[in-house]
């Protein structure tokens, strides 16, 4: 497996590959993954790529030079059966690259909308797009170019020249694997309306057993009567997550408490709006473990989801389901993670609408215990030993594919 970004950052692509990781290997197969890291791993079986010095964007190390992560490639995948890229910066481009002269097949999962993740975090979107879909089409090398992709510009995630450049970026390196993964419909959806033609397979990630058993026997959540909602929020702080909207709504519902894990670019203007709330209301924690995360779950009555038009299927929620939390979600494509009786979509994307919801499960202690109880009953649906048949299937798809050829 190739990524752009895995442990010890914490994000949700790092936490499906480690899923990916330890169920396959639990299964028999041999698996590495190679990706930038910031100093060498002591698991033989997690490679370090070229990593850039000085620079790690948003927090991430960054694979530099490609030219020398494409040759440490092409020696070290020597020999594998199928080649998994995760992520769409410069270790995928050197997988691309050491796959296409290894003859080794290729499989891509497309996790997230770089489009909506570009314009919220690099500086000047205009100028960097650019720059960045450049050095991404060059380093992509021979093939259809992305040039050549025609979008459907009449979407409205596609009308700027940004965002379809971005989408070009993406449907290009989609065209070039040999299979295509997708954890979502309405991710796959888009894909497919912009011009993919790979086959397209729609497959959920999944929690590790360790996970689970971290996590433990989930209690039923049945607040107190009178007692204030304990609400967690978990993700990047930044932008594109919306971390700002949810604030709001918990500054608009008297009656709960809240708790924010993650850093970002918008960590101080968090940190300064929950100080300005006062003591009690939201307690921002920063990055923290994800043993942390998981205890935090455990400890809270209700998960909630602010950010709205960029989620693919976060793996945090997947979590939040495990721990038999109910959710709250502003957007409702990601209703199709989510057991039906198990969460709540506000009634409108904005603060109030999420303060809305909080207001409906603060004032109904049942309510609460009954979605509590439906993501219990799910648990078993969002485990990734459920979904490891599919993805062994879609790999033998993959070899049968190039084989073929």
């Amino acid at each position: 497996m190739v990524t752009d970004y895995y442990l010890p950052t914490l994000g949700g692509v790092q936490t499906a590959i480690k899923a990916h990781r330890e169920e396959l290997m639990d299964a028999g197969h041999e698996v590495a993954v190679f990706a930038p890291l910031a100093e060498p791993s002591p698991d033989p079986t997690v490679v370090r790529l070229p990593t850039a010095r000085g620079f790690a964007p948003d927090g991430y190390p960054f694979t530099w030079p490609l030219r020398d992560a494409a040759r440490q490639l092409e020696r070290a995948l020597a020999g594998f059966d199928v080649v998994h890229v995760h992520t769409e910066m410069f270790a995928a481009l050197a997988a691309y690259r050491a796959a296409r002269a290894l003859r080794i097949p290729l499989v891509q999962t497309m996790h997230g909308r770089i489009d909506v993740y570009t314009r919220a975090v690099l500086p000047l979107p205009a100028i960097t797009t650019a720059l960045l879909a450049g050095l991404h089409r060059r380093g992509l090398g021979a093939g259809p170019g992305s040039r050549a992709i025609r979008l459907d510009t009449s979407a409205p995630y596609a009308r700027t020249r940004t965002a379809r450049r971005m989408w070009r970026l993406m449907v290009s390196q989609a065209q070039r694997a040999d299979r295509v993964i997708v954890p979502s419909t309405h991710f796959a959806a888009k894909l497919v309306a912009q011009g993919v033609r790979t086959p397209v397979d729609v497959l959920s990630n999944g929690l590790e057993g360790t996970v689970l058993a971290a996590l433990g026997a989930p209690a039923e959540r049945r607040p107190e009567p009178g007692a204030p909602l304990r609400a967690l929020w978990c993700g990047r702080l930044s932008p594109e997550k919306r971390p700002e909207v949810f604030l709001d709504a918990v500054s608009r519902t008297p009656g709960v408490e809240a708790v924010m894990l993650g850093d970002g670019i918008s960590r101080g203007a968090v940190a300064r709006e929950a100080a300005r709330m006062g003591p009690g209301r939201v307690d921002v924690r920063g990055s923290v473990s994800q043993a942390d995360v998981l205890s935090a779950m455990r400890a809270a009555h209700v998960f909630v989801s602010s950010s709205f038009d960029f989620d693919n299927q976060p793996m945090v929620l997947l979590e939040a389901v495990a721990a038999g939390l109910p959710v709250i979600i502003a957007d409702p494509d990601l209703s199709e993670t989510l057991p039906p009786d198990g969460h709540l979509v506000a009634p409108r994307p904005d603060a109030a609408g999420i303060a809305e919801a909080l207001a409906a499960l603060r004032d109904d202690p049942a309510r609460v215990a009954g979605m509590s109880a439906a993501a219990i009953a799910h648990r078993p649906h969002v485990t990734q030993s459920a979904h490891r048949e599919g993805l062994i299937r879609v790999y033998r798809a993959a070899v049968s594919a190039r084989s073929s050829r």
